[in-house]
């Protein structure tokens, strides 16, 4: 699960107009190398936010508006299909299953995968991306300031080896993998069973060659990749200090870097500019040989955030594509647009309000001398005013009509097993209308003096945000609840959310889900024996934690479902945080564009690119 661009910490701001090539519907040569890509088309899309690293497993790289860009530069061993299904690409390799006692996969990539440079893609890749994230190696972990999110041990992180990703189900790898002697296939064995191990090493790789060459300082690729993959099965803390500092930043970017290695592709399309804040330009690859070929010639993404001013670059002919967050004026301007197909939909994210279990705040047990049913007295009390129906009425009905309050932590709403989920997780204890003298009955209960300041953390220069945030502090108020607004702009929100803790006590964003792994919300609701990477609410339930290893391991549907329902129902017991609605979805486009077919989770209108085709 990836955070989405409402939580980063880089954005853009304004909406930037300049002489781009938009779509074209020239009969352009098909023929030779080409084959298959029409050379003189080109086509233009609108997106909200900068790619600012190619490198998806670390932490800064682990979000949407990099993982779009990657989508188009890298392929993996499998992808989605419109319906979400889970499709193996054998053009770029195969992955077998050898043993269930001990779970072993065999991976093997193709003869003709290879880098836009022409080094081979082979098993140092999935290495090297195991070492990233699987946690084995690293001998220090970064320490950083709460108020800007700046790393403080640096020398020590510099000196020490520190991956800075992190994935649960690569960390159930604890042996070294086996490589064979063409370096063409590598064999990782767990150590107990994972339920969505299908769904580890899709596109996520990183050159290899081009790490060895920059952390190590050597010439040749092939000497370099070598290098790379002696000091992970060595164990190499020397060279993995200097390995691990690359990987973790050496992919970053925001605009064209001078070297070209650090942006070598594997799949349809290379990186051909980038200009800061403006836009980005990708050029079919003509080596590349997997079945996804890129079937325009060029395309570029544009960078406005501004959803109002998408639509207008649209009508403009500025852009052929859009995928803009979603209000009713957005809606009417794009559907009064001639000439341009539109789509109304859901997404993969929802929208959620968490609090904040350990900053000494008004949801932590320590404000009350440790006493924990207080605290949960509190939290419930004022979940229990957050007016969720309102906001989905006044906010969301005016983009979809039949949008729902969502009630489920995990599950999104009309897939198997949401209602039955929501009939048993104890959702019901927060009516979605809110419920203020039931507020008013708990705290006085607790023996809480009102007034009871909670300081909200959001983007605020997100309208919609905006909007929810005034009609909860309203109901709030009616409880005794004085909201304190905390808000940050969006270039700031990233790391308010992320490092700022003891600087909010409730904060409201959208969790994007990336892939239907059963194991996917483990990042948002794990605390031991390692934080998820999205528990920014420091919520701590060794029921929780012992669930979510269990659901790791399980291979069984039923026995899945029972464990996310063990997780909701302490979610909602423990006042974790309240589900407020799933995104609404539109996009818009040229209708000369044809093969457009966005889908619910990331890459969304990015998907089946390999299908674009100008017409009339």
């Amino acid at each position: 699960m990836r955070r989405t661009s409402a939580a980063l910490a880089v954005t853009v701001t304004g909406a930037l107009l300049f002489s781009a090539c938009s779509g074209t519907s020239g009969e352009g040569e098909t023929d030779g190398d080409d084959a298959g890509i029409n050379t003189e088309s080109a086509v233009t899309v609108a997106w909200e936010a900068p790619l600012n690293e190619l490198n998806l497993s670390s932490a800064n790289g682990n979000a949407t508006q990099n993982a779009v860009i990657n989508y188009m530069l890298n392929s993996g061993f499998s992808y989605y299909d419109a319906d979400l299904n889970l499709v193996q690409d054998e053009s770029f390799g195969t992955y077998e299953k050898v043993s269930d006692d001990p779970l072993t996969i065999k991976y093997t990539f193709g003869d003709d995968t290879k880098w836009s440079d022409g080094v081979p893609v082979d098993a140092t890749e999935l290495l090297l991306d195991w070492a990233g994230q699987s946690g084995k190696f690293n001998t220090v972990e970064a320490e950083t300031d709460p108020e800007t999110g700046e790393v403080i041990n640096q020398d020590e992180v510099d000196a020490g080896v520190y991956f800075d990703g992190s994935d649960p189900g690569i960390a159930l790898i604890s042996q070294n993998p086996e490589i064979s002697e063409d370096n063409k296939s590598i064999t990782v064995v767990y150590d107990k069973p994972f339920g969505d191990w299908e769904l580890n090493w899709t596109n996520e790789f990183v050159p290899a060659h081009v790490v060895g060459q920059h952390a190590l300082e050597i010439e040749d690729p092939e000497e370099a990749k070598a290098a790379v993959r002696d000091a992970i099965l060595n164990n190499d803390t020397a060279a993995l200090s200097k390995i691990s500092k690359f990987w973790n930043e050496g992919f970053q970017f925001t605009s064209l870097p001078e070297d070209p290695s650090l942006y070598v592709s594997n799949g349809a399309y290379v990186l051909e500019d980038y200009k800061e804040n403006q836009y980005l330009t990708l050029k079919a690859n003509p080596d590349f040989t997997g079945e996804r070929k890129g079937s325009v010639d060029t395309i570029t993404v544009r960078y406005i955030d501004d959803p109002m001013a998408q639509v207008q670059a649209l009508e403009n002919g500025e852009v052929d594509l859009i995928g803009p967050q979603a209000s009713a004026d957005v809606r009417t301007a794009l559907e009064a647009l001639d000439g341009v197909e539109t789509h109304s939909g859901i997404e993969g994210t929802y929208e959620h309000v968490d609090l904040v279990f350990q900053n000494k705040g008004p949801f932590d047990p320590a404000t009350y001398g440790g006493d924990a049913e207080k605290a949960k007295a509190v939290r419930q009390a004022f979940l229990l005013t957050i007016p969720r129906q309102t906001i989905v009425d006044n906010l969301i009905k005016p983009l979809n009509p039949d949008a729902e309050v969502r009630n489920s932590n995990i599950l999104l709403p009309g897939s198997p097993n949401y209602d039955q989920m929501v009939a048993e997780n104890g959702s019901d204890f927060y009516p979605v209308e809110g419920d203020i003298e039931k507020a008013k009955q708990l705290l006085a209960d607790a023996g809480v003096a009102t007034p009871i300041k909670v300081r909200f953390a959001y983007n605020n220069e997100n309208t919609r945000r905006v909007n929810e945030l005034a009609l909860i502090t309203d109901t709030a108020s009616q409880a005794g609840f004085e909201i304190v607004d905390t808000g940050r702009p969006a270039a700031e929100w990233g790391t308010l959310l992320a490092t700022g803790q003891d600087q909010y006590d409730a904060s409201l964003f959208g969790w994007q889900s990336t892939s239907t792994a059963v194991t996917e919300s483990d990042a948002n609701f794990r605390w031991a024996p390692n934080p998820g990477v999205n528990n920014y609410g420091q919520y701590n339930n060794p029921a929780v934690d012992a669930a979510l290893d269990q659901l790791q391991v399980s291979t069984d549907p039923e026995e899945q479902f029972q464990l996310q329902l063990e997780v909701e129902k302490n979610l909602w017991a423990d006042g974790f945080g309240v589900t407020i609605f799933q995104f609404p979805a539109i996009q818009g486009w040229d209708e000369n564009l044809k093969g457009v077919e966005s889908i619910t989770i990331s890459p969304t209108i990015f998907h089946g690119f390999w299908n674009w085709t100008f017409e009339g």
